[in-house]
């Protein structure tokens, strides 16, 4: 999910920023420009974490600033299909629940939930299973897997990322909890 690359590009230093501390300069340029950004090979842009290496400025004519070939370290944000994530429910809606794992939000659509019939409480926010009675709800911490992605270059916060509950080890982290405690009981 969050994973550390190291990159390489150029960048541009305007001249009037060339008097000023050059690796503090390229890193600052690098986060304006990179931080949070999406590109669906490399995933979103988290943070840039430290500039290894300049190679030596190029000057292009008719252009003050000098160009720097940089190596840098990025913290990267990568959802991967079939990947187990934990996150919070950030918003219930009737065709099932937002869940927010790391920048983005992910869908546990109604039908990913469980096996069990569920309807959407509109009052209470919150999805409530028929047999059992169990409710989610905004606030609640959840274990799901990733079943589709769906990465937007141009607009990250419309990206796609779908989600599922419905197997072993996977639901509300109470749930979860619960199921464990049912076992242990029996052996």
């Amino acid at each position: 999910m969050y994973v550390k690359i190291r990159a390489i590009d150029v960048v541009r230093v305007p001249p009037e920023r060339l008097g000023d501390n050059l690796p503090l300069t390229v890193k600052e340029i690098l986060r304006d420009r990179l931080e949070g950004l999406m590109d669906k090979k490399i995933g979103m842009f988290i943070a840039i974490l430290d500039v290894v290496d300049m190679k030596q400025g190029r000057i292009i004519i008719g252009d003050g600033g000098v160009y720097y070939e940089t190596t840098f370290d990025v913290l990267v944000f990568r959802p991967k299909m079939q990947e187990i994530v934990e996150g919070e429910v950030v918003e219930i809606v009737e065709f099932g629940a937002f869940v927010e794992i790391g920048p983005l939000d992910g869908l546990l659509h109604i039908s990913q939930i469980t096996d069990e019939y569920i309807s959407y409480d509109e009052k209470g926010a919150k999805l409530v299973t028929k047999d059992t009675n169990r409710t989610l709800g905004e606030g609640d911490r959840v274990r799901a897997r990733i079943v589709a992605i769906s990465l937007n270059e141009m607009d990250p916060g419309d990206s796609k990322i779908g989600l599922t509950m419905r197997q072993p080890g996977l639901g509300k982290l109470e749930w979860i909890e619960e199921e464990r405690e049912k076992e242990m009981k029996v052996e």
